[in-house]
């Protein structure tokens, strides 16, 4: 009652309060009634007697806090609500705001925690509207790291000899003798011959030698020989040579033999006329070489051709570049023509038929000159047959023979396979395409490689120029054969005789239309 006046004093309207709490109250009296009825001696017993094992109650320092209310379970609401979605959560919306207010009236206290209405439709609109999908960043390609020189060989492989080669090469440097390091050493080598090239004429070459003997080594005076043959000493090469004779640790050396052979055939002083069967019977493949070499050199291309009929009759082995050194000696003029053709046929009877790029387009210029086309073509296929990529200078060469030929849409086809390959064009392969276009009378082409040309830093030669004049000439472009002509006599030219003409007739062509 105390509390009822306490209520109805503070204000509050008593009856509201009565309502609420009158459940409570109800049965708290009845069980505080039944609670007095028992003895408190009994009340002790039954306490100790029914849990005796039961621990005392501690007072805690700082008591525990009272119990949250449960949490509303989430309900699987879809994300979007339309037509009687809708009506169904405002239904299960009154539902639980009517439960939640019966269980708040039936515990009491206003401590538990009530859900308002406004906090539950800002929950479903929550659950209405779609979530924000987090935008999904495209990834970024790391670039790959740059191989380290320890890394750049496969796993457990062995390291390079040469690797090992040329670091034992500097750690063993110092270490080494002094004769280890002049033996193959080019500076010294060469010091050599200059020593003895700046002796007396009275000298002899042996002077030299003799103090540089403990440190040289077999092959090694090869080198000095070689560079006294090109300081035109071919007397002090041959000295060498018999020095060389004389020690024994020395020779026999088919090195030096042979380049003291190759010198004394280039100028001419290697008399062997008569014995120079008896002397190839004996001598390695490597002197047969240097002689023949020696004879090119020199212009005695008939001693040449006699050393390789002689290899060919005793079965031996010669490079082929002999061949074609000779070929390319022959074919410098029209009285070898026919020597040249005679070392084409030999050559392609070779079974062991190899040449290097330099060697086979020298062959072609001179299958060329003979008018063997289909040479050239052989030479071209088999050189891409073998596995190896034409340079500038070969597809030069082969576009010149097939325009010689008068088969300019081939030519002009080898033209597009030079450019997808992507040489660059020289001055040379420049001049080429341009006659080529101009044969074909394609002016737009030839306009754009001499602009080319030009853009490449090059400077038009004189049959440059004459092949524009006449392409253009031949378009009636007398403005563009005026501008060509002038920038001709710039550069130093002097148009010929035979094109002022057509350029004049143009003129005269023109003002009568005008």
């Amino acid at each position: 009652m105390e509390c009822l006046l306490a209520v109805s004093s503070s204000g509050l309207p008593a009856t509201s309060f009565v309502d609420r709490y009158a459940p409570w109250m109800s049965r708290a009296a009845q069980s505080s009634s039944n609670h007095c009825m028992i003895p408190f001696c009994h009340r002790a017993q039954s306490r100790h007697s029914a849990s005796p094992s039961r621990r005392k109650l501690k007072t805690h320092r700082y008591p525990r806090r009272s119990k949250l209310p449960p949490e509303p379970e989430a309900s699987p609401m879809p994300k979007k609500m339309v037509g009687g979605d809708a009506l169904l959560l405002h239904t299960v919306q009154e539902k639980r705001v009517g439960e939640l207010s019966t269980n708040d009236s039936f515990h009491g206290g206003d401590d538990d925690f009530v859900w308002s209405p406004q906090e539950l439709e800002a929950i479903s609109a929550l659950f209405e509207r779609p979530m924000p999908q987090k935008s999904v960043q495209p990834t970024k390609e790391r670039p790959l790291p740059l191989p380290s020189p320890h890394k750049a060989r496969p796993i457990g492989a062995p390291t390079p000899k040469h690797h090992i080669r040329s670091a034992a090469r500097s750690l063993l440097a110092a270490r080494s003798s002094f004769a280890d390091r002049v033996h193959k050493n080019p500076e010294a080598l060469i010091g050599i011959a200059r020593e003895i090239a700046a002796l007396p004429a009275d000298s002899d070459a042996s002077e030299v030698l003799d103090r540089w003997a403990r440190f040289l080594r077999k092959g090694s005076l090869s080198m000095t020989v070689r560079e006294l043959g090109h300081m035109g000493l071919p007397e002090r090469a041959l000295q060498t040579l018999c020095w060389v004779q004389k020690q024994r640790s020395l020779f026999p050396d088919d090195r030096t033999l042979a380049s003291t052979v190759e010198v004394l055939a280039r100028y001419r002083q290697l008399r062997m006329e008569t014995e120079m069967d008896q002397y190839l019977n004996s001598a390695s493949r490597t002197v047969i070489e240097a002689m023949a070499k020696g004879f090119l050199r020199a212009g005695h291309l008939h001693r040449a051709r006699k050393i390789l009929l002689f290899a060919k009759d005793n079965k031996r082995t010669i490079d082929t570049s002999i061949y074609a050194k000779l070929i390319l000696e022959a074919g410098k003029t029209a009285d070898g023509y026919r020597l040249a053709a005679a070392v084409l046929d030999e050559l392609g009877e070779r079974e062991d038929f190899n040449l290097e790029p330099q060697d086979c387009t020298a062959v072609m210029k001179v299958c060329i000159k003979l008018g063997r086309f289909e040479l050239v073509e052989n030479l071209f296929h088999w050189y891409k047959q073998s596995g190896r990529n034409p340079t500038v200078v070969m597809y030069t060469t082969v576009i010149h023979s097939r325009y010689c030929e008068k088969k300019y849409r081939e030519a002009l086809a080898l033209v597009w396979e030079m450019e997808c390959s992507g040489c660059p064009l020289d001055l040379p392969a420049f001049r080429v395409v341009i006659r080529l276009l101009v044969a074909l009378n394609d002016l737009a082409r030839a306009a754009r490689y001499f602009s080319r040309l030009k853009d490449a830093g090059l400077s038009p030669t004189y049959d440059i120029y004459r092949d524009m004049i006449k392409v253009y000439t031949a378009s009636g472009r007398l403005a563009k054969c005026r501008q060509v002509r002038k920038e001709a006599e710039m550069a130093g030219l002097r148009i010929n005789e035979n094109i002022i003409p057509l350029i004049s007739e143009l003129e005269l062509k023109v003002s009568s239309e005008g």
